[in-house]
């Protein structure tokens, strides 16, 4: 006998979505909380369902199931005398915890809004990462809400990597991520053989109680703290970084052939794109190629047909969503997508077919895009070019790259002296930063570091590249497309105030009052080259920024002075340029925005997922570059280095080290004969009796002291101390 589909006896605007999915609905969660707000006071399940009008025994159990899941997500309170309520009518907040080294934490509101300040006591039922419900009690000493833990909904961590300590009779393992301030105990049996200080990962297997630290048991011998190699083996498990393809996902590419499929698509096998990377690039995403079209040029940049391949949740979409990013180390990569892919047949590689989306732009001879259009085609690259040999060929070694393509490298490059004025134009803000990189030995140690030195085919990819990500922007944005939109915002009111204070002190202003531009912020720059204390001045510009983040709604990007951006350039290596190549697909192709798969609230989610995976990611590299750092020091303790002051703290001065690109900190307490005061807004340390003051950019001399690589940190002097 067929079953009669049923749908919710209430005027439910989520109905049908239940519907969908059940095949005996009751109301939604938003429904839920909707009644409740309106009736204003707590209810027990009895009076809700007779508000919601519910009578089959099979709904009521129904209703019972999802009222206990909106309690353990934190979306209803239980309280003690039966009823439901809302969690924000009775002052209690729902969020993830970020805890503190130092042992306090902060709930981060699902809903936005002040972060709640969590005491060390509060803090000992919880671990970084974990999300609650916590009760709003008041301010705190310094004006900051202060809450009590009311809930705990769901741990953050299962599994965490530390060094293990055997004291006695007690074994334990000390967190490598600092934020974990409690250590987690070890039972006898549970120890796996591991020997005293060798990095482990624990499972734990009881969470911290008011009288209880956490309890845990080894289920992995990861090696000496000092191993080659180490310090990424770490960093990989301290920020649960994916980095192991499921027998799913393994399966899944088995299907992929080396058949490139032509139909449907733009023929360029004949047009003579190149790559232009870096002379240990591996994976190739984009491709360019440039001719003269009338006054102006014909540009186009050919990007890997990642979503050919990825198809929406398939395994290898879910995995790579997971991953939202490739990750970078200085010993090696864990990529967004198998090898099969990124290195192979997503990979532009010289003088084989590929397929690629393309976009295609018509510029005038003043550098304005005059014509845009994006289409699916198939390729086979010219030549692989590094920005090395490229630069050579700019500057006149006509040997340096293949004379059948130096012709659409010269095109290439007169335009990108064209887009250079336009971007100064444009006022998009160019800070000179110093990137660096490691030279490993055999041994996988650190031989030297050494800085990273862009020249004009850096600078002609880059701006390529931003060409065709503003063109893929408004593209989506006139068809009306959801999509994820790079955004960066302008900076706060609190840091623009600590600026104007700052520079006001320097006998400079910003222009722009409480609103100012990118425009503003590069004239400034441009006006100050020449001064002593531009690093200073540069370094406390760059702070006041914002971090840039994904999202459907566009914001612009503030840095780079675009009221429209997004990703498009690298699907290989970022996931929210994959998002960007669909909904491009999904034009091209013919269809509408209204049968797109993602909805502004998915791509809201989506958004949060892969700014939450980029920052994982720089965390991680920024881990191991320091502790990288921490090991080529070891054995420097005593000797004596100039460097420059880049960071002032009330506990001190950061001071990077010339010509090795290390830092280390200066501790206030080792600045002798004198009081040291920090004032915040000018960046700096005042000495009380002496008047002698400590700004960012001051060069100084100081002696390594300390060199600790389980803490990655290095402890400074000045050196007439």
């Amino acid at each position: 006998m067929s079953r009669t589909k049923k749908t919710p006896s209430v005027s439910d605007p989520f109905a049908d979505r239940e519907a969908q999915k059940y095949p005996n609905p009751i109301p939604s969660r938003e429904f839920i909380l909707e009644k409740l707000a309106d009736v204003g006071v707590p209810m027990n399940r009895h009076a809700l369902a007779e508000l919601l009008q519910i009578q089959d025994p099979e709904q009521l159990e129904a209703l019972r199931r999802r009222l206990k899941a909106m309690e353990q997500a934190g979306q209803l309170v239980w309280n003690r005398g039966g009823d439901y309520g809302l969690p924000h009518k009775m002052d209690l907040v729902r969020g993830r915890v970020q805890a503190h080294p130092d042992g306090f934490g902060f709930l981060i509101p699902d809903e936005g809004g002040e972060d709640v300040f969590l005491s060390e006591k509060q803090m000992l039922i919880l671990l970084h990462q974990d999300r609650a419900l916590v009760r709003v009690t008041g301010l705190d000493r310094r004006g900051r809400r202060e809450g009590v833990v009311v809930e705990v909904l769901e741990r953050g961590l299962t599994e965490l990597v530390g060094r293990y300590v055997r004291e006695k009779k007690i074994a334990f393992v000390e967190p490598h991520n600092r934020r974990i301030s409690q250590d987690i105990l070890i039972p006898d049996g549970e120890h796996n053989n591991a020997k005293h200080g060798q990095m482990v990962v624990v499972k734990l297997l009881k969470y911290p109680e008011k009288h209880q630290p956490p309890i845990g048991k080894i289920i992995q011998v990861l090696g000496d703290e000092l191993a080659s190699g180490m310090e990424t083996e770490v960093a990989v498990r301290a920020h649960n970084l994916p980095n192991v393809w499921s027998s799913t996902v393994l399966e899944e590419i088995k299907i992929f052939t080396d058949q490139i499929p032509s139909e449907g698509r733009e023929d360029l096998r004949q047009t003579p794109l190149v790559t232009i990377d870096g002379d240990d690039s591996r994976d190739f995403d984009d491709a360019v190629y440039c001719e003269p079209h009338g006054k102006g040029w014909r540009l186009l940049v050919a990007i890997a047909d990642v979503s050919h391949y990825v198809k929406p949740d398939s395994a290898l979409d879910l995995e790579a969503k997971e991953r939202g990013t490739s990750v970078y180390f200085p010993d090696r990569v864990i990529p967004m997508l198998p090898e099969r892919l990124s290195n192979e047949l997503c990979s532009l590689n010289p003088h084989v077919e590929r397929l690629c989306m393309v976009c295609e732009l018509i510029i005038s001879h003043l550098g304005t895009v005059r014509k845009t259009r994006f289409f699916e085609g198939i390729m086979k690259s010219a030549a692989r070019l590094t920005y090395n040999k490229v630069a050579a060929a700019l500057k006149g070694d006509k040997n340096a790259v293949d004379a059948n393509v130096l012709p659409h490298i010269e095109n290439l490059f007169q335009l990108y002296q064209k887009l250079r004025e336009r971007r100064e134009k444009r006022g998009a803000i160019d800070f000179d930063t110093q990137e660096t990189r490691f030279v490993l030995n055999a041994e996988g140690k650190v031989e030297k570091i050494v800085p990273v030195v862009r020249n004009d085919a850096h600078r002609l990819i880059e701006e390529m590249m931003l060409l065709a990500n503003v063109a893929a922007a408004e593209f989506l944005a006139n068809a009306e497309m959801p999509f994820l939109y790079r955004v960066h915002d302008g900076p706060t009111q609190e840091k623009l105030n600590d600026l104007h204070n700052f520079l006001k002190e320097l006998g400079l202003k910003i222009g722009g009052k409480d609103e100012p531009t990118a425009q503003h912020y590069a004239k400034l720059l441009k006006s100050i080259q020449d001064r002593p204390d531009l690093h200073r001045i540069q370094t406390v510009l760059l702070r006041s920024l914002q971090m840039a983040i994904y999202s459907p709604e566009n914001k612009g990007h503030f840095g780079l002075a675009y009221e429209a951006y997004a990703h498009f350039t690298s699907p290989i290596r970022r996931y929210p340029d994959l998002m960007v190549h669909r909904a491009i697909r999904h034009i091209v192709q013919g269809k509408t925005p209204a049968e797109f798969p993602y909805s502004f609230e998915n791509l809201k989610l989506l958004g949060e997922q892969c700014s939450m995976a980029e920052r994982r990611a720089d965390d991680a590299s920024r881990d191991v570059a320091y502790w990288l750092k921490c090991q080529y020091m070891v054995d420097k303790i005593g000797e004596i280095y100039t460097g420059i002051v880049t960071g002032v703290t009330g506990f001190g001065l950061f001071v990077e080290l010339e010509g090795i690109f290390i830092e280390g900190l200066v501790h206030v307490t080792s600045l002798k004969n004198d009081y040291y005061h920090y004032d915040a807004p000018h960046h700096r340390l005042r000495g009380e009796r002496s008047g002698n003051v400590y700004h960012l950019s001051d060069r100084l001399q100081v002696r390594v002291v300390r060199v600790n690589v389980e803490e990655k940190k290095i402890d400074l002097i000045p050196a007439e101390a």
